[in-house]
């Protein structure tokens, strides 16, 4: 098969934790026969230094002529700290979601087993969690009407969702449920906002339509204590976009790192698949950063993109590997840390022996 893929490695550690997902890509498709041609497009603060746009059309056109995108993070302290800052590296982001129709990102939480006792909760709530979290991506408050009244001393963020943005996301999520262990956890705020009351509304409307999953409505702070107290209570989780993203960080740290998780946002156009994590500037160019989310991401592009699931499995297994046999970066050694690199070249060397 032939595989071309947009690579947007963006800011911060996003360069070395990218290579090596290249690496492991490369090595992937050379044993399993697949042609790769691969194009690199700049976004984020690097893009807004060189063109002046977080999302140039450039990277734009890239994107919308691949068939996947393998991104990396994007962020810089210089725009984090500025709050009059009038281009951000973020607006690349939300802007590349809205035109690529990124409606819904995907992110597992797995435990991995060789990494529990680094998890901040009980090895008995974390042993066997295994979830699935969908976060609606192109709507809500990220998207709403914006700005400051005329004395700049009042702000104002409008969250938006139209019946087509939740019916499309729902309905994704017991797609997925289906596809589980059968249960479906929506995450809203309907006893105080109406745009929640919306949300769950469709969801009552939808459930019927699924009559073999079993359907649970939940207010987002009681999701949010259930995700620390009862992870393995979950099996699919779909919320709106403020939610998610808050919900999503949350759930990752409880596996060990967040250095470990990847996600998939599925879009109408070509889909992208990113690390969870931000672009961590101060380890960039330090090789100390853990790519494994990343790797994992491009497992992720695989299996989504390509239907192509004895690749993904094969990635996943290089990464268990790695972690069996302790061969990581220091967020998660034991003993010695590997570099960024090194870790990288383990994986292709042990794809390279299967």
């Amino acid at each position: 098969m032939k595989l071309n893929i947009a690579v947007l490695a963006g800011d911060g550690i996003g360069p070395e934790v990218i290579d090596q997902a290249l690496k492991v890509t490369k090595a992937v498709c050379e044993r399993f026969g697949h042609e790769l041609n691969y194009e690199h497009g700049i976004t984020g603060a690097c893009a807004i230094d060189e063109v002046g746009d977080p999302y140039p059309e450039a990277t734009h056109e890239l994107c919308m002529q691949s068939d996947a995108v393998l991104y990396g993070a994007i962020g810089d302290p210089k725009y984090d700290n500025n709050p009059k800052a009038t281009v951000r590296p973020e607006q690349g982001l939300l802007g590349m979601r809205k035109k690529l129709g990124l409606y819904a990102n995907l992110r597992p939480v797995v435990s991995f087993p060789s990494l529990i006792h680094k998890s901040p909760l009980r090895t008995d709530l974390v042993d066997g969690a295994d979830f699935m979290c969908i976060r609606e991506l192109t709507g809500g408050i990220y998207f709403g009407d914006r700005g400051r009244k005329n004395d700049g001393n009042t702000a104002f963020d409008t969250c938006i969702y139209t019946r087509e943005e939740v019916e499309r996301i729902i309905t994704l999520g017991y797609e997925y449920a289906m596809k589980r262990n059968k249960k479906l956890t929506i995450v809203d705020k309907a006893n105080v906002l109406e745009s929640s009351r919306l949300w769950r509304e469709i969801g009552q409307e939808i459930a019927p339509q699924y009559p073999e999953v079993e359907t649970e409505f939940m207010l987002v702070d009681n999701a949010a204590m259930r995700i620390i107290q009862w992870p393995k209570s979950f099996d699919v989780m779909v919320t709106e976009n403020m939610f998610g993203d808050i919900l999503t960080d949350e759930a990752s740290v409880i596996t060990g790192s967040m250095g470990m998780l990847p996600s998939a946002s599925i879009g109408v156009h070509t889909s992208v698949f990113e690390p969870i994590h931000g672009s961590y500037p101060q380890a960039a160019g330090k090789d100390i950063a853990n790519p494994l989310a990343t790797v994992l991401s491009a497992a992720m592009m695989f299996e989504y993109a390509f239907d192509l699931m004895e690749e993904g499995k094969l990635i996943r297994e290089a990464v268990d590997a790695s972690l069996v046999a302790e061969f990581c970066t220091e967020d998660i050694a034991e003993g010695e840390a590997k570099k960024t690199s090194e870790v990288g070249d383990w994986l292709v060397d042990y794809i390279g022996k299967q």
